[in-house]
């Protein structure tokens, strides 16, 4: 019996657990030992791969796909790296489809501030070549490519080539690149691009400035993270998250990008959503006070409702949904899982049915289904739209 029954949902955050040295098989070749040497990612498997990989195989682990369906997470999850296994993954959640990303990839090793442009892009196109590999199996995941935006000469040629592969969604970094704004206007025919395509630009978590390591440095013994470790975030360095978003954001809308393409989408996927109604008012309050500018007299409508017109956001499970909904529009959060990632919790559809308490019928259904269909455009099939033997209410 599926996990989602019943009812259409669309999954906007999924990843592969990519294991150690995949990348490398998608390089170009002439650039493989300076990608090391910049990055210090060897081409080497660890002794729990040949267990991660064992376990998938051995009939009496995989007997218990169903039943552990959210208990395994990780390299140990149904379908996490394996892609002839993803497909059963999608069918015991009964979700209609599911945006695919990264784990490995999400920062592009630094690239872009090291300012190893030529190496951002080769690791760019290796990733979005595992990306529609991985996702070519079935057409319910949804690829989603990268393009660095340090050279954008390159940016849209990058694109293409990524959507020519069968991406569904560009990722760029939600940091600003180094030496110029992502509102440049020499990066107008990225946005051309992808607004041909009819597929959404896409931010996700990994991609922003993280918290100064000063911080971290308050006389007392460091902080873990949930995992043991000092790589992820802690309940002080998750605060910068939606720093660099929301001043990203604010460049593309008030440098006026959102206008000049009306019909590309944004979405902001793991970056939690209880900032967004701060930022609409905020931006709002901005242009009233500054709105001699010119290029603020030039927008549309106010900055708020050009970001409902254009922009999506996954709320965390642990965020109180029906106020973010409440506080800044029905059109534009979405559900997301975040599987096979041990944040996406063991149960994220009560979590989030909890967590949608108060909001109408509406709501719920734009924020299942709607808002995902909206986001997506073009790189969502029509007949993906709901979930098999469901027509839209």
């Amino acid at each position: 019996m599926p996990y989602v029954e019943g009812q259409t949902i669309h999954d906007a955050d999924s990843h592969v657990m990519e294991l150690p040295g995949t990348l490398h098989r998608y390089l170009d070749p002439k650039v493989r030992e300076a990608f090391v040497e910049a990055t210090g990612k060897k081409d080497v498997l660890p002794e729990w791969f040949e267990k991660a990989t064992a376990l998938q195989e051995d009939p009496e682990f995989r007997a218990g796909d169903e039943a552990n369906l959210l208990l395994r997470k990780n390299y140990h999850a149904l379908g996490a790296f394996r892609s002839q296994d993803r497909p059963k993954a999608l069918d015991l959640f009964g979700f209609a489809s599911q945006l695919v990303f990264t784990t490995a990839s999400l920062s592009n090793y630094g690239l872009e501030e090291m300012g190893e442009a030529d190496l951002a892009v080769e690791a760019a196109r290796a990733h979005n070549r595992m990306m529609s590999e991985f996702c070519s199996v079935d057409r319910r995941l949804l690829a989603t490519g990268y393009v660095p935006l340090i050279d954008m000469a390159r940016a849209p040629q990058i694109a293409r080539e990524a959507i020519a592969m069968g991406c569904k969604g560009i990722v760029i970094p939600s940091r600003h690149p180094r030496g110029h704004s992502p509102s440049h206007i020499d990066l107008d025919p990225l946005w051309a691009v992808v607004q041909e395509a009819g597929i959404p630009i896409l931010f996700h978590v990994g991609g922003e400035e993280k918290m100064h390591q000063d911080y971290l440095v308050n006389g007392g013994p460091q902080v873990l993270d949930f995992h043991g470790g000092a790589e992820n975030f802690t309940s002080l360095t998750f605060m910068t998250i939606p720093i660099s978003i929301w001043q990203t954001l604010s460049a593309l809308v008030i440098d006026g990008v959102f206008d000049r393409f009306p019909r590309l989408k944004f979405g902001a996927i793991e970056l939690g959503a209880s900032w967004l109604p701060s930022l609409m008012r905020f931006m709002d309050s901005g242009a009233a006070a500054f709105g001699k500018e010119e290029r603020l007299q030039r927008l549309s409508a106010k900055p708020s409702e050009i970001l409902r017109r254009q922009f999506r956001v996954t709320p965390y499970p642990h965020e109180d949904t029906a106020w973010i909904i409440a506080n800044s529009g029905e059109e534009m959060c979405l559900f997301s899982s975040d599987f096979p990632h041990i944040e996406g919790g063991r149960n994220p559809l009560k979590r989030f049915n909890d967590a949608l308490e108060g909001a109408s019928d509406h709501a719920k259904r734009a924020f299942y289904r709607d808002n995902f269909i909206d986001l997506m455009g073009r790189g969502l099939d029509p007949t993906l739209h709901d979930a098999p033997g469901l027509a839209a209410a």
